[in-house]
């Protein structure tokens, strides 16, 4: 047996001794002024427990606790966890010639873009990224934490002044130094081919370290200005300087064991790589995590504590029943006790079964526990594992909780479901209240998928309708006409009978108008002495109105202008320059 927190015994070590002390030599006010003798031969006999007995068992209770408190366990054992970890270190080039827009919105951003897309796809990577022109310098070592590591990419100033050109060999030597534990070593680079012809000493170094070299080429083959504060950057000779992609830097990728891909507007030159990195790494890539178990002791002075405080605050008169009450009370706690351990046992072989993605076992194991609210949301996570998502979300359904982080799980993950059984618009309804109770990259992430895929339905529904209704209006022009050439006939005959009653209801009709312009010509002028007064009134509401109006817009557009400023400012981020040797001949030729 041992203790995991031996310091605690140690700390109440001394205040232990001192209170056993007090205890034993403390005297009441009868026992200072009469001998003992006299005393009990004054007091009536009592079954019930002393001062001094009931101290003592307090203080025995509060060993009993602290004991607990250090944890005393036993049976150590170590548990080997294996899980895969791909390394692959990011490489991005942040030299002047990424500024050029033949990318929209420029290289630069595009290829922060797709470090982005990197570390939101489901992967089973662990991703370090370096910046890179002449020199190279970390922006973050291999981390599984992708919230952390999105931020830095977002905030990072890719408008610091590195030294200019792109040296790629100082990129590999930065790279292969974070890789160096590591048995598989995959770099990606996101550049426009940088300024060599040849990179020999590149492949070289890349395979004598066994460096996996995949590269994205964000440039075309159009010559393009590089945009400056000034207008453009400008060549020695004074004119405009022009780059493109370099595709020599092709050689570099296939040398290397590695790939090589253009940029793509969507994901697939980032998930290509991927898909070939991990082919290639399962095989020999497996990082192995030991993890200690025990066989937990706390609970048996924890129940010997609350037994003997039971004792000592009993007001029963006889100690013997006392005594038999709390033998009852230990066998049924050790009962609840093994109980309670086989249900601990089962809940960590459970988490243990769905950590392997075994979710059929942890469905079986979780199913046990439904009747709280944690139970069911575990059993309800591993249904949606399985795709059964219809017996999913009923569990889901069935969660009534006042905790606002499991409402919060609740409500995205019920989102997730509504839009596996393709029910968009109740997924929509979700995700808006988690995101009531707490605001969430992902869950807004979901809600603007779930609401673009719903323009899109609802656009093809109304293309669906045109062309029905086109198909509708054919027949329909096609019954009238029949229906034409009937009533042709009928109308001609009854044509001659009409004119002669149209030109007597004319006349007619022609003198009622007559008498009715004269009587809406004097209704006229009696209204419009009421109008100008009238309209006096509104004219000066109006403008008073007009006048609040302007100056909630002046208030709104400074909000606004200051909101901006904040976001904008972006929090500094501290860089690690790595030091190398060898020096890019061509940057200073072409130091863009």
């Amino acid at each position: 047996m041992q203790f995991l927190y031996p310091n605690v015994l140690l700390m109440m070590l001394i205040p232990s001794l001192v209170l056993f002390f007090l205890i034993i030599t403390q005297k009441s006010k009868f026992e200072k002024v009469f001998n003992q003798d006299v005393l009990n031969r004054l007091t009536i006999p009592n079954s019930n427990l002393t001062k001094k007995s009931r101290n003592i068992l307090l203080f025995f209770a509060l060993i009993s606790m602290v004991i607990a408190l250090a944890r005393p366990v036993t049976n150590e054992k170590e548990q080997s966890i294996n899980q895969e970890v791909i390394p692959v270190v990011v490489a991005i080039d942040a030299s002047k010639s990424m500024l050029a827009q033949d990318v929209f919105p420029s290289r630069l951003k595009m290829a922060k873009k797709k470090v982005l897309d990197l570390i939101k796809a489901p992967n089973q990577l662990s991703v370090g990224v370096i910046i890179f022109g002449q020199s190279s310098f970390i922006l973050s070592p291999l981390t599984n934490d992708f919230t952390s590591l999105d931020f830095l990419l977002q905030n990072f100033d890719y408008n610091l002044n590195i030294n200019n050109g792109s040296n790629i060999f100082s990129a590999l030597e930065a790279s292969n130094k974070l890789l160096k534990n590591y048995k598989s070593k995959n770099i990606i680079f996101l550049t426009d081919g940088g300024n060599e012809g040849d990179y020999k000493k590149e492949i070289e170094y890349a395979n004598k370290n066994n460096l996996n070299i995949y590269i994205i080429t964000i440039a075309t083959n159009k010559p393009t200005p590089i945009p400056s504060k000034d207008g453009y950057i400008n060549d020695k000779d004074g004119n405009i300087a022009m780059v493109k992609l370099n595709e020599s830097i092709k050689k570099l990728s296939l040398n290397t064991n590695g790939g090589y891909t253009k940029y793509t507007l969507n994901d697939d030159d980032i998930n290509s790589i991927i898909s070939d990195i991990t082919k290639k790494a399962n095989k020999i890539n497996m990082q192995i995590k030991k993890q200690k178990t025990y066989t937990e002791l706390f609970y048996y002075p924890l129940c010997l504590a609350l037994i003997l405080l039971l004792i000592a605050f009993s007001s029963l008169p006889n100690i013997k029943s006392v005594l038999r009450l709390s033998i009852l009370l230990l066998l049924s706690q050790n009962i609840n006790l093994q109980a309670s351990l086989l249900d601990f046992n089962t809940i960590k072989d459970a988490t243990k079964a769905y950590n392997e993605k075994d979710y059929k076992t942890a469905s079986n194991k979780f199913k046990d526990f439904i009747s709280t609210n944690e139970g069911k949301y575990d059993f309800a996570n591993s249904l949606y594992k399985e795709k059964k998502y219809k017996s999913a979300l009923d569990m889901y359904k069935d969660i009534t909780t006042s905790d606002e982080k499991l409402e919060f799980k609740k409500l995205h993950n019920m989102g997730n479901t509504y839009v596996k059984l393709n029910d968009l618009e109740n997924a929509k309804k979700m995700y808006e209240r988690a995101l009531k109770i707490k605001k969430d990259k992902k869950t807004e992430e979901n809600l603007e998928i779930v609401k673009n895929a719903m323009k899109n339905k609802d656009n093809k529904d109304n293309k669906n309708n045109k062309e029905n209704n086109k198909e509708n209006n054919k027949e329909n022009n096609k019954e009238n006409n029949k229906n034409d050439k009937n009533d042709k006939d009928s109308k001609g005959n009854k044509q001659k009978n009409s004119d002669k009653n149209k030109q007597e209801n004319q006349n007619k009709n022609n003198e009622n108008n007559k008498q009715n312009d004269e009587k809406n010509k004097q209704k006229k002028e009696n209204k419009g002495d009421k109008n100008k007064q009238g309209n006096k009134n509104t004219q000066d509401k109006s403008k008073t109105n007009q006048a609040n109006i302007k100056e909630d817009l002046l208030s709104n557009k400074e909000e606004k202008k200051w909101l901006d400023l904040l976001k904008n400012q972006k929090t500094p981020i501290l860089l690690k320059k790595v030091e190398t040797k060898n020096n890019s001949e061509n940057s200073s030729l072409s130091p863009w």
